[in-house]
């Protein structure tokens, strides 16, 4: 865990050691100072030599400015070390994501995902700040004040050692006992992040439902758990409180005692006492601080570990050594494929599929909710690797090619359409980031988006809400169906991704298709008859196995799956919308 985040520290070690300079700096100073005290009261105000005082309180001014100086340095160089620590991170973790597949990010939830890169980096950046500064002061501080005070009188300071000691012990215990909470507290933020994202995310439903009560309920419970979590840890973070002020307190006590005796023996000076007081104080304080410490390292060893996770994984699907940069033809082969979504599953999603497609053909995939059929089409632009057999694009093996190249040449829009917040181009473009205003007007024109973009008050200006909030689920879907073609792809497919829009407008949009991009192979997943019937091949899945596997006519003499759907959506009088609209 530390190797791995020690990396994103490198670019700042320079500063970081300027800051831990200063730091000793500072102590080195404010640590001299009670021996410049005791000199002023022993050889300046009890001998009534004025020259003395002068002299020692001019040195204290200038040990106390330039432990200021430190101070300053240390707090600054500090910030900006801890801050880019951060950052890198953050960065560190959001590139790693990227080069996750589908799979990898299964294994973290989205609110996992976002506490990993807000939170637990948040708590990371404070402990390395805290680390820098008040980790290295507080020790520092600690031994130097332990050997002056040897230094001064070995038998009083043999007292607050002894405090010390035990007064350490029982903060480690504390912190320790209390760190299993911490661990348990930053699981149950995903708990809490998550309710968050889905209230928001879906808040047109929960108002359509009348569900706010119950979301309230839902994100109070998940709020509970974590305060619940932290009463716990911080019941037995309490108890160093009260344990520190009785040892310093006692501490101090039995030093006036002893030293008393000594000063009316002699064996003492009056200014060494004041010099010890404030040694124990500093040790004691010391221990205060280190006691803050083990509590922001309990919460960052936790949060230190989950970023670890997200660092550590490894992209399930990666370049071959030698990859292929070209993607010849469309054509698509899949030869006795199996797949799972986890490898220790006990049944395959799906099984021994055997489907060969020519470059330019158009197929049609049905069947029902949870018979494969977004899991099929994923394997073609390898978002998952197959679990056995294999799947070629262009005559090659889908895992030979380098995955921008495939990805590039094999075009999804998938089942959720996305649109992200700026102007339609802007959203066009993501298909090909150097596609000029009239090419996104020729694949809005073939995905039938044209003509309601032109009724826009700004056209292609008009600015798109965050997840295309401001538009309908018809039109979000033909936007997300031209940013696709503006790929200009060897392979097209579409994911249920005309279920909004009517079919007299599904009919166009095939024709395009036909007509326009003949060359390039089109899946098209439809619960429509009438969206795939005119395909030159259809595939009929059932429980992960193909079914089915022909033209209509044929189809409908041989599968009575792909008849039964026919026949329940033609008879009557059609579908509803086949007139038009958007």
């Amino acid at each position: 865990m530390l190797k791995t985040l020690a990396k994103y520290i490198q670019q700042y070690k320079k500063v970081s050691l300027i800051t831990a300079l200063c730091t000793i700096g500072e102590v080195a100073l404010e640590t001299s100072l009670p021996l410049v005290t005791a000199a002023i009261i022993d050889q300046g105000i009890e001998a009534g030599n004025l020259t003395k005082i002068l002299l020692y309180g001019g040195l204290m001014i200038l040990m106390a400015v330039g432990s200021l100086g430190c101070g300053l340095g240390s707090a600054h160089f500090g910030a900006q070390a801890a801050m880019g620590f951060g950052s890198n991170l953050r960065d560190g973790m959001y590139r790693k994501i990227q080069t996750f597949s589908f799979s990898n990010i299964d294994k973290f939830s989205t609110a996992g995902l976002v506490t990993r890169l807000t939170t637990d980096v948040t708590n990371i950046q404070n402990a390395y700040m805290m680390l820098l500064r008040m980790c290295l002061r507080a020790p520092i501080t600690l031994i130097c004040a332990l050997v002056l005070s040897f230094m001064i009188n070995p038998a009083v300071a043999s007292a607050f050692l002894v405090a010390a000691v035990l007064l350490g012990t029982l903060l480690v215990v504390l912190s320790m006992m209390a760190m299993k909470y911490f661990d348990e507290t930053f699981n149950k933020y995903d708990d809490l992040n998550a309710s968050v994202q889905e209230n928001v995310t879906g808040i047109r439903v929960v108002k359509a439902f009348v569900r706010e009560d119950y979301e309230k309920k839902k994100f109070k419970s998940a709020a509970e758990n974590i305060y619940q979590m932290f009463v716990k840890a911080e019941k037995i973070i309490a108890y160093n409180s009260p344990a520190m002020m009785i040892t310093i307190y006692a501490t101090m006590l039995v030093l006036s005692w002893i030293s008393a005796h000594m000063i009316v023996a002699g064996n003492m000076t009056t200014g060494n006492l004041s010099s010890l007081l404030q040694y124990c104080m500093s040790v004691l304080m010391s221990l205060m601080m280190l006691s803050m410490i083990f509590v922001m390292l309990s919460m960052a060893i936790a949060s230190a570990r989950r970023i670890a996770e997200v660092l550590n994984e490894e992209p399930d699907l990666v370049n071959p050594p030698h990859p292929f940069f070209e993607v010849p033809d469309g054509s698509v082969d899949f030869s006795h494929v199996y797949f799972s979504y986890h490898k220790t599953a006990r049944k395959d999603v799906l099984f021994d599929i055997d489907v060969h497609v020519k470059a330019g053909e158009t197929i049609g995939i049905m069947g029902g909710t949870g018979t494969g059929k977004t899991s099929f089409v994923n394997l073609i632009s390898r978002l998952y690797d197959v679990t056995q057999g294999k799947v070629m694009v262009g005559g090659h093996n889908v895992r030979d090619y380098d995955l921008e190249t495939l990805r590039n040449e094999v075009s999804v829009v998938l089942q959720n359409n996305q649109l992200f917040s700026g102007t339609i181009l802007e959203n066009l473009r993501w298909g090909n980031e150097n596609a000029t205003e009239e090419e996104c007007r020729e694949a809005c024109k073939m995905a039938c988006a044209d003509e309601f973009i032109q009724r826009m008050p700004e056209g292609y200006n008009t600015h798109i809400e965050q997840g295309g909030t401001n538009v309908s689920g018809g039109q979000r879907q033909r936007l997300c169906i031209a940013r696709a073609l503006l790929k200009k792809p060897k392979v097209l497919i579409l994911d249920d991704s005309t279920s909004a829009v009517d079919t007299a407008t599904d009919a166009k949009i095939r024709k395009a298709f036909r007509e326009q991009i003949p060359n390039t192979t089109k899946f098209i997943i439809s619960q429509r008859v009438s969206s795939i019937e005119d395909a030159d091949k259809i595939i009929v899945l059932e429980d992960g196995l193909v079914d089915g596997f022909g033209t209509h006519e044929e189809l409908m003499k041989t599968n009575e799956i792909y008849r039964s759907i026919y026949e329940s959506q033609t008879q009557g009088s059609g579908d509803f919308d086949e007139v038009g609209g958007d």
